[in-house]
């Protein structure tokens, strides 16, 4: 299938990481999920910024007004990556940081109620806030998976675990382990109708398609980096009015405005440089105007071409009696995430003999989404994932259907 309105070998070409070779391939990079490859225009921002001379901020002198700038400038296009005010966006070493240090700030003046978290979540997106609600002495909630799929929420549950004692409810975007894109409107309706914080884990969905902060109503947002082509730096948008009232465990001297306040120590500067870098390569691959739309258009084509490739995979695999597919129905919206066993086989040893034949990276495991696997009685080292980002072809797709069709 020809894609002409898909520039694959152009985007191929921005990232060097591509060109190794292994057992006589080129690399097929499905380990997405876990961190993209870095694109040619990040390595090249961050090492420019770091040879021209590096500096904190507060300086007279010109290379901390330049960090300062740099600063601003990784702040505002988060914000326009994200649908959200600038002013709103804090960054940290990643989300799990980020939320532990957000979860015990706002619990200190909790006394009684409960927390609500999921059976579907990475736990950076149920770990922090079970910590806070246990230390308050907060009982825990959760939205189950869906009793016969288990590849979904149990949504019809919302109004009895989503109670007028809930204090924060916890969810993702979608599923970093096997895809499902959960209805996370639905969840943060219920939750403002009895005045709850809602905390949405974007880390897996940011990477796939456009998002908007200000839209979903939530009031913590996080993303990271490291999953969209750039460095490993996390970020987190906050709604204003619970930004202004949060107070997080700071040093003294520390700023006590937004958003500088939740950002401890001296940030990564690199790493932001190499965050603007990012979203511009993402924004390159669409058109308009304004760096907004040419996002939007860029998630528009990206989503397109992703769906094809993983729809090629998920119906292949399907085919195989010797493979298990964990994923949700055609109905439910998906990442071009695959999740998948071998029949009997080891997960490591399907993962080793996928890398040493056929040159290519898969992961397994539980990918920190313990609950979810566990309920999906998932044996044999874990779940296998193929993770399928905006450089994969349709090439690699094909390579990996023959390498696992080979281990009946």
């Amino acid at each position: 299938m020809v894609f002409d309105w898909y520039p694959i070998e152009r985007i191929r070409e921005e990232f060097p990481a591509l060109q190794r070779i292994e057992n006589d391939y080129f690399v097929g990079y499905f380990d997405g999920p876990g961190g993209t490859q870095v694109a040619r225009s990040v390595i090249e921002a961050v090492a420019t910024y770091m040879k021209n001379g590096v500096a904190n901020l507060g300086g007279a002198y010109p290379t901390s007004k330049e960090t300062s700038i740099l600063v601003d400038e990784a702040r505002e296009h988060v914000a326009t990556l994200l649908g959200a005010e600038k002013k709103n966006i804090a960054f940290g070493a990643n989300m799990t940081s980020l939320a532990f240090t957000i979860a015990r700030a706002i619990s200190r003046d909790w006394t009684d109620g409960n927390i609500v978290v999921t059976e579907m979540d990475h736990h950076a997106n149920i770990d922090p806030w079970i910590t806070a609600a246990k230390e308050k002495n907060l009982s825990i909630n959760e939205i189950t998976l869906h009793k016969e799929s288990k590849t979904v929420l149990d949504y019809e549950q919302i109004t009895e675990v989503i109670t007028e004692e809930t204090k924060l409810v916890a969810i993702g975007l979608a599923s970093n382990a096997i895809g499902t894109i959960n209805d996370c409107e639905l969840v943060i309706q219920r939750a403002k109708e009895i005045g709850a914080l809602v905390s949405i884990d974007g880390v897996h969905a940011v990477p796939h398609f456009s998002v908007n902060f200000e839209e979903l109503g939530a009031d913590f947002l996080f993303c990271s980096a490291y999953k969209f082509f750039g460095p490993h730096v996390g970020m987190v948008a906050i709604h204003e009015d619970v930004f202004a009232e949060l107070e997080p465990f700071k040093l003294q001297p520390a700023p006590s405005e937004m958003p500088s306040k939740l950002e401890t120590g001296t940030l990564n500067f690199e790493g932001l440089v190499g965050v603007t870098a990012a979203i511009r390569f993402i924004a390159s691959i669409g058109e308009g105007n304004l760096l907004r739309e040419q996002l939007d258009s860029a998630y528009r084509k990206m989503e397109q071409y992703e769906e094809y490739l993983a729809n090629r995979l998920r119906a292949a695999l399907a085919e195989m009696d010797h493979v298990i597919l964990y994923q949700a129905s055609q109905t439910v919206k998906k990442t071009p995430t695959v999740a998948f066993q071998v029949k009997e086989m080891d997960a490591a040893k399907v993962f080793t003999y996928l890398q040493e034949e056929y040159g290519l990276h898969l992961e397994y495991g539980d990918f920190y989404a313990m609950t979810l696997v566990e309920k999906l009685k998932v044996n044999h080292g874990g779940l296998i994932r193929a993770g399928i980002a905006p450089y994969n072809t349709i090439g690699e797709i094909d390579r990996l259907i023959l390498a696992i069709n080979e281990l009946k």
